[in-house]
């Protein structure tokens, strides 16, 4: 098996001579990553061949990808392919296609080529590493044909990577046996659903209390000092130090309807597998982890998002057992239904002594693009945006669409349209920050009718509370300026106001120095999407570690995805973040 002292000692042709075949027919990648060395890390090797690939021209890109074959092709049935694809489409069992699987991909490659000009690209060992199924590998080719030429060149490329990865994991003998079984926990998890077609995991159903039970059972398994169940539904395991404080950490295993395996849920597998390591080699740290899988931050069944970090911080607000979700049925009736007490006091005494903690600290995936698009296995967060949201409706004239002239018209939903048009500009101002008209409806609309209402949420998110409201008072002044000019009025109602979370110093320096510990790049990100680490903010010093995630960095989508050397990397830079930290 190669070292990775041989790469670092060797001469830049015997470098690239020992990297033949990682990337297909390609050897100026290795050319010119051979200047980069020495490389600390396997994973610092593929970011660093990846980054060429990335820096190269379009032209250099293309014939990349065109070097690579069919799947199922003409060159695989003359066998032609590489030792390499040879032995990858064999496992995914490309070579035992029936007729009409056979006949299906040869239309898809025709059909794909005419499209794009280049082959389908797909790492059939897939993310896991075992490889996808002929079925997947089908329906996978068929979503992709629907894509932008650039969004496809660009997941070309990254399939690209992601069989170089594979590759070089074959020839160093490593295998993520961490990530893998991360990756087999989460798949066991979305079992449980509410859904039979989709992962979907409410509050407090019979899939999420079936969740919770498998996660105490696994925290046994993994060797917790502690396990339990508190009356919000957190699952709790403890892991003792040798002295008094404790680590805190965790996320949330409640799911959006039809969601991803990996969001909130990595960041509870993560250190499970930290503590898991430490029992089997009988080692304790200078403080305690304690890991939450927090029961619900979705906020799907009930209007009370973050319910369950809200009782740890004292937030909690009694009065939300009251609320009823689209049944009628009371948070209250649900928790007592699921087990829990549903008592106000209980759920009081939840809150966590801050004096006990040493911070808090998640592992999440990114739920976005950016690392994806960086070829970057690991990011660090910055801070968690505030956001400002609301349900609005504009009021103009319903009339005749064929006999109301242009001038004379009091159209709601033209109204909403340069309202969407202005918070797109005047977000794409100021880096970091965004804003998303995501909901649109013009009721009892008719082809032939100008439309006289038009009802729209509006969500604005940014890095401060100073740039995010900001950017609400100029949305809202321009909202009024509008509806002036144009003779219609409005109401707006506000649903969301929370406050951004900027990571604490010192442990957003943790996590860096973890990351760097591991040879990978240090690329900070802000994070968009709410967490729980902004809920423990309100009570704890937080910082976050992203994981990239994959399809292009999708999520709250059964497309949602991260590989198992992506979890091998999370796991092992919450290891070095708990190394060296000095209780």
């Amino acid at each position: 098996m190669m070292k990775l002292d041989d790469l670092n000692n060797a001469s830049a042709t015997d470098f690239v001579a020992l990297l033949d075949g990682t990337y297909e027919h390609s050897p100026w990648i290795a050319e010119r990553a051979a200047a980069a060395r020495p490389y600390l890390s396997l994973a610092a090797l593929k970011v660093a061949l990846a980054r060429v690939v990335r820096e190269a021209s379009v032209d250099e890109q293309l014939g990349l990808i065109r070097a690579h074959p069919e799947l199922a092709g003409k060159a695989a049935v003359a066998g032609e392919l590489t030792a390499e694809s040879t032995n990858e489409q064999q496992k995914a069992g490309l070579t035992a296609c029936t007729a009409d699987e056979f006949a299906k991909l040869q239309k898809l490659n025709a059909d794909y080529n005419a499209r794009f000009g280049f082959p389908f690209i797909l790492a059939v060992r897939g993310p896991r590493g075992t490889g996808f199924t002929r079925a997947e590998i089908i329906a996978t080719f068929e979503r992709r044909l629907r894509a932008h030429p650039d969004v496809e060149r660009a997941e070309c490329l990254r399939q690209i990577h992601r069989i170089a990865e594979i590759r070089l994991n074959d020839k160093f003998g490593v295998t993520p046996i961490l990530g893998q079984q991360l990756w087999d926990w989460a798949a066991e998890l979305a079992v449980h659903s509410e859904d039979e077609a989709f992962l979907t995991c409410t509050y407090a159903s019979p899939a999420h209390t079936a969740v919770a039970e498998q996660l105490m059972a696994w925290m046994r398994d993994c060797g917790f000092d502690d396990v339990s169940r508190d009356a919000v539904g957190n699952v709790v395991g403890v892991y003792n130090g040798t002295g008094d404080q404790r680590l805190l950490t965790g996320s949330h295993y409640d799911t959006v309807r039809r969601a991803g395996r990996f969001d909130g849920r990595l960041g509870i597998l993560v250190p499970m597998l930290v503590v898991r390591e430490l029992h089997r080699q009988g080692k304790r740290l200078p403080f305690g982890i304690e890991v939450v899988g927090f029961s619900e931050e979705e906020g799907q069944r009930y209007a009370a998002t973050f319910l369950a970090s809200s009782a740890l911080t004292g937030a909690f607000d009694p009065t939300w057992l009251e609320q009823t979700d689209a049944h009628g049925v009371t948070l209250r009736d649900a928790m007592r239904a699921a087990g829990l007490p549903a008592k106000a006091a209980a759920i009081t005494a939840l809150k966590r002594d801050r004096s006990r903690y040493l911070g808090f600290v998640e592992v999440h995936i990114e739920q976005g693009p950016v690392l994806d698009s960086l070829d970057l296995p690991l990011g660090i967060v910055t801070s968690i945006n505030g956001s400002r949201r609301y349900t609005g409706e504009i009021v103009g004239m319903a009339s005749h669409a064929g006999t109301t002239p242009m001038g004379q018209r009091r159209d709601a939903a033209a109204g909403v349209a340069e309202l969407i048009l202005f918070a797109e500009k005047r977000a794409a101002t100021v880096p970091d920050i965004v804003a998303t008209v995501g909901m649109l409806e013009v009721p009892s609309g008719s082809i032939n009718v100008i439309p006289g209402r038009c009802r729209f949420s509006l969500d604005l998110r940014a890095t401060t509370d100073e740039a995010r409201d900001a950017l609400d008072a100029d949305v809202r002044a321009e909202l009024e300026a509008i509806c002036a000019r144009r003779g219609l009025s409005f109401t707006l109602q506000p649903t969301v106001a929370a406050n951004a979370a900027p990571s604490d110093s010192a442990w957003q320096s943790r996590w860096e120095a973890a990351v760097a510990e591991l040879g990978l790049p240090i690329h900070r990100l802000p994070s968009g999407a709410g967490h729980d680490a902004m809920k423990m903010h309100e009570l704890l010093p937080q910082a976050m570690l992203f994981v990239r995630g994959g399809n292009g960095g999708i999520s709250h989508n059964p497309l949602e995805s991260v590989t198992v050397d992506d979890a091998e990397l999370a796991v092992a830079a919450f290891q070095e973040l708990c190394s060296s930290i000095q209780a």
